[in-house]
């Protein structure tokens, strides 16, 4: 991997810590020298969605500067291959069943603590922007964003389509334009309002796009239009979260703070069947390689200098410590973490992912919360003077953990990355022990070839490893990181 090394702004300066920094002017001091945060996530965005990675047909031009001007990561990985899950990784640098996010629609779990919690500490002002899916986004909820650490935020339950409805801190808003332009727009504002102020920013921008049903604009459409309805519908949707991008990242250099800014892109999940392009074998929802390959950049101009690209495999799991790390900030009573600081990586000089990375699909059926209905009810209802009477979308029972999990059985499916290897174990119908598959994806990047045949030993000791992850997991699950 190349990547020049320039000025690291190493800060003391910890919220936790300021009354030995001296007061007020040594906060000033070492907030200025913290880079402001934006994480960008695209809803269903394949790694091999984007022109950068070669698809013949898209065009991502904004997507394509940026990776010419990033750290390229050619192997990032959503922690999870659906939604919601891997955007509690995000927020905890935890894996998504460590607080029984296991599918769409599942929440935090208040007693987790998240990055915008984490990096108040440290005197960031923190804003989310888009889709959120982690909870409510009414007034009440306990995993509504402001519950979840955020000062400001205009967001949505689920993904959305253009002219959204959006919450803007539990009062709902009708929008107009394109959804990820809207989005955009909506995070700008918070960012013009702090640019220049005295703390550095967090702002999560989530976008709607390009989740089904794919309804782009007539601008972004008419740019495919030799394609059938669904692939000029969902490369539209795709050419619009470009654009949202361009958009971002010129009015960060036109507010003269894209140095010091981190602009962090990357999706929640692998392609769409059909419609999308993979980074290998199978799709969103599936633990295979299309399911969770995702595409990957990090743009940090005063800390990297210039591009680069890494082969060593990362997590979005990985966020939340390498931010931490970045911040100066140490979280008392912090549960365990599964994903690894990225800060060598930024350095040039980790050139192998310290840990493996584990990943479980437990079985259970998504809950839906879909924006559209959800919005119109809250809008109609404060137009009307009152909320919804149906407090079930609050979702207050989000912090119970009175269901206890057994923790010697790990259903369903789970795979084990330890570069080059991928171990999957699998759940076979009516047998208990259950099948076992080894790849060596930089030989057999598909998963075609199962090898585990030829290596007994390593299959053992890679099961072993993931079985006592998967142990540490349901610990987890069963609140006992909390007490």
């Amino acid at each position: 991997m190349h990547v020049s090394r320039r000025r690291f702004l190493k800060t003391a300066g910890a919220g936790i810590c300021l009354a030995s920094a001296g007061g007020l002017r040594a906060l000033a001091a070492a907030a200025a020298a913290k880079p402001n945060i934006i994480l960008c996530m695209a809803d269903d965005q394949g790694w091999g969605d984007v022109g950068y990675n070669g698809h013949p047909i898209l065009k991502t031009p904004n997507l394509d500067a940026m990776a010419q001007a990033s750290l390229r990561f050619d192997r990032f990985y959503a922690a999870a291959p659906v939604c919601s899950p891997t955007r509690g990784s995000v927020m905890t640098g935890r894996h998504p069943n460590r607080f029984g996010c296991f599918r769409w629609g599942y929440t935090l779990r208040p007693q987790e603590m998240t990055v915008a919690e984490a990096l108040k500490t440290a005197g960031y002002v923190t804003g989310h922007f888009g889709k959120w899916h982690l909870g409510s986004v009414r007034k009440g909820s306990p995993v509504n964003p402001g519950a979840s650490g955020f000062d400001e935020w205009c967001s949505a339950p689920n993904f959305f389509d253009n002219n959204p409805i959006l919450s803007r801190e539990g009062v709902a808003v009708q929008t107009r334009g394109e959804s990820s332009i809207v989005t955009v727009d909506a995070a700008l504002e918070f960012v013009r309002k702090h640019a220049k102020g005295p703390a550095p920013f967090l702002a999560v921008v989530w976008f709607g796009s390009p989740h089904s049903p794919h309804k782009a604009s007539e601008e972004d459409a008419e740019l495919y239009a030799g394609q059938d309805d669904a692939h000029r519908n969902f490369y539209g949707e795709v050419n619009g979260i470009d654009r949202a991008v361009g958009k971002l990242r010129e009015a960060l250099r036109a507010l003269g703070i894209h140095e010091n800014t981190i602009l962090w892109y990357c999706s929640d999940n692998g392609g769409l069947p059909k419609v999308g392009s993979t980074g290998g074998r199978a799709q969103k929802g599936a633990i295979y390689e299309g399911g969770l390959r995702v595409p990957g950049l990090l743009e940090w101009p005063a800390r990297l200098g210039g591009p680069g690209t890494t082969q060593v495999p990362c997590n979005t799991s990985d966020i939340y410590p390498t931010l931490l790390e970045i911040a100066n900030v140490q979280m008392p009573n912090q549960p365990p973490l599964d994903g690894v600081s990225l800060v060598p990586l930024l350095d040039g000089t980790m050139t192998q992912r310290p840990h493996p990375m584990g990943f479980w699909q437990y079985p259970g059926r998504g809950i839906s919360t879909p924006s559209g209905p959800l919005m119109k009810d809250l809008l109609k209802a404060q137009q009307a003077g009152g909320e919804p009477t149906d407090t079930s979308h609050l979702r207050l029972d989000a912090g119970d953990i009175s269901k206890q999990y057994p923790e010697d059985r790990f259903p369903g499916h789970a795979a084990w990355l330890d570069w080059p290897w991928k171990l999957h174990r699998k759940p076979r119908k009516e047998q208990k022990e259950p099948a076992v598959e080894l790849y060596n994806l930089a030989d057999d990047p598909e998963e075609k070839t199962d090898v585990k045949a030829a290596q007994p030993d390593l299959v053992k000791a890679m099961r072993a490893a993931l079985e006592a992850w998967q142990a540490s997991v349901v610990r987890s699950l069963n609140g006992k990181d909390y007490r």
